[in-house]
C-alpha cells in the first residue's frame, strides 16, 4: 500500500515522465493481466501473417475489381495504372524497407514460438550467397522471421549482408500483398529475381531458397525429420552460374507449428493434392493448429513449438557459366552432406535424440 501511495504521490507532484517512472515502479502484481496481454498480442501478429498470406492477395483483387464499379472507380484505375508500370520491381531486386522489417510487431512474432537464429560462422560482404532453407513446413515461419524481418538481428549477426526471402512469383500479382511481401525482402523465385540479386546488386546478397518447396511441404508434421532434396539440383547449378557460395540452413521445429493429414501415396487424395499442386504452384495441404480462443481447440493459429534456425557454414563454389552435369553433381553432394552434418551437429541440442536422422528424399 505503501509503495501505491508513493507512485500516487508521485503522479499528483511529476511531469509525464515522472508519472511514468511511479507507474514503472509499481509492484508486478498491481498488473496481473500484462503476461496474458503479451500473449493475445503475440497470437495476434502470428495470425494476422497466416491470414494475409492466405487471404490478403485475393481479397484486394476483389476489392480492386469492385471498387471499378463505384463512385470510386478513378482510385481503382490511377492504382491499377501504378501496378503496372511497377510490374516488373519485384524482378530487380524488390523494394524493401528497414522500417516494415522492424516493425515491433514481429517481436511478439518471435516470441510466440519462439523462434531463434544461430550464426556458426562468418559471412563475407564480399561475396553473394545461396541459402538452402530446409524443411518448408506449412508456412516457412522461421525463414519468414529470421530473414523477412529483424525480430532475430540477421542485420547484426551477419553485418555486411542483405538477405532476400524467395517465394512463390504468383504472389507478386497480387495487389497490396505484393508491397506487403517486398518491404520485408521477400523476392519471386524465379530466374529474372535471383539473376538480378546475383549479378547485378553488388555484393552481400543472401537469397533464401526453399529447397523443398510445395513438394516438401506435403510431407512436414511433427517429429518429421525428413527435407525434399535429392534431385532438386538447379540452386547448385544457379549458384556455379553466378559465383555464389552454398549455405545449407536448417529450422528444428518448423514441422511442429502444425498438424497436418498425410495421405498414403498411391491414394486418389494424394494424387489430387499432387495435381493441385502443378497446376497451383502451391500444395493444397489439410492441416490445423489450435483454436484463437481455446488451446485444445482446432483452428489455424500455429502451435506455440519452438523454431531454431541454424545458419550452417558456407561453401566456397567457383563461377562456371556453363557447370556440367558432373560438376552439378559434385557440388550437390557437398552440399548434401554439410546439410547432415549440421542437423547431426545440433539434433540434440533442439530436442531431438541421438539416434534420430535425417531423411533426404
Amino acid at each position: 500500500m505503501k509503495t501505491i501511495l508513493a507512485a500516487y504521490s508521485g503522479v499528483l507532484k511529476g511531469t509525464g515522465s515522472s508519472i511514468l517512472s511511479a507507474l514503472q515502479d509499481l509492484p508486478s502484481a498491481i498488473w496481473p493481466c500484462q503476461s496474458k496481454m503479451e500473449k493475445h498480442l503475440q497470437v495476434i501478429s502470428v495470425l494476422q501473417w497466416v491470414v494475409s498470406f492466405l487471404a490478403l492477395g485475393a481479397a484486394c483483387t476483389v476489392l480492386l475489381v469492385y471498387t471499378f464499379c463505384t463512385d470510386c472507380w478513378l482510385i481503382a484505375a490511377i492504382y491499377t495504372a501504378w501496378l503496372i508500370v511497377d510490374w516488373n520491381t519485384p524482378k530487380q531486386g524488390g523494394r524493401r524497407s528497414s522500417w516494415v522489417r522492424g516493425w515491433t510487431v514481429w517481436t511478439y512474432f518471435r516470441d510466440y514460438f519462439p523462434i531463434r537464429l544461430i550464426k556458426t560462422h562468418d559471412l563475407l560482404p564480399s561475396r553473394n550467397y545461396i541459402f538452402g532453407y530446409h524443411p518448408h513446413g506449412i508456412f516457412c515461419f522461421g525463414a519468414f522471421c529470421n530473414f523477412g524481418t529483424e525480430a532475430t538481428g540477421f542485420s547484426k549477426k551477419f553485418p555486411g549482408i542483405k538477405p532476400s526471402l524467395a517465394t512463390l512469383a504468383g504472389n507478386f500479382r497480387l495487389p497490396v500483398l505484393r508491397d506487403y511481401l517486398m518491404s520485408g525482402g521477400i523476392c519471386p523465385v524465379n530466374k529474372n529475381s535471383i539473376d538480378y540479386l546475383l549479378s547485378r546488386n553488388g555484393t552481400g546478397n543472401a537469397v533464401v531458397i526453399v529447397v523443398g518447396g510445395a513438394a516438401e511441404s506435403l510431407h512436414c508434421a511433427p517429429g518429421m525429420n525428413s527435407v525434399t532434396l535429392k534431385n532438386r539440383k538447379g540452386f547448385v547449378k544457379l549458384a556455379l552460374q553466378k559465383g555464389s557460395d552454398l549455405v545449407p540452413v536448417y529450422s528444428f521445429g518448423e514441422n511442429d507449428a502444425y498438424k497436418q493429414v498425410i495421405f498414403e501415396e498411391g491414394t486418389y487424395r494424394r494424387a489430387l493434392q499432387k495435381r493441385l499442386q502443378k497446376i497451383l504452384g502451391f500444395a493444397p495441404c489439410l492441416f490445423h493448429g489450435c483454436g484463437l480462443f481455446f488451446g485444445d481447440s482446432w483452428g489455424i493459429v500455429p502451435y506455440g513449438k519452438p523454431i531454431t534456425t541454424i545458419v550452417g557454414e558456407p561453401i566456397t563454389v567457383p563461377k562456371i557459366e556453363d557447370p556440367t552435369e558432373e560438376m552439378v553433381n559434385l557440388y550437390h553432394s557437398m552440399y548434401v552432406k554439410s546439410l547432415q552434418c549440421l542437423f547431426d551437429k545440433y539434433k540434440t541440442r533442439f530436442g531431438l535424440k541421438e539416434s534420430d536422422v535425417l531423411y533426404i528424399q
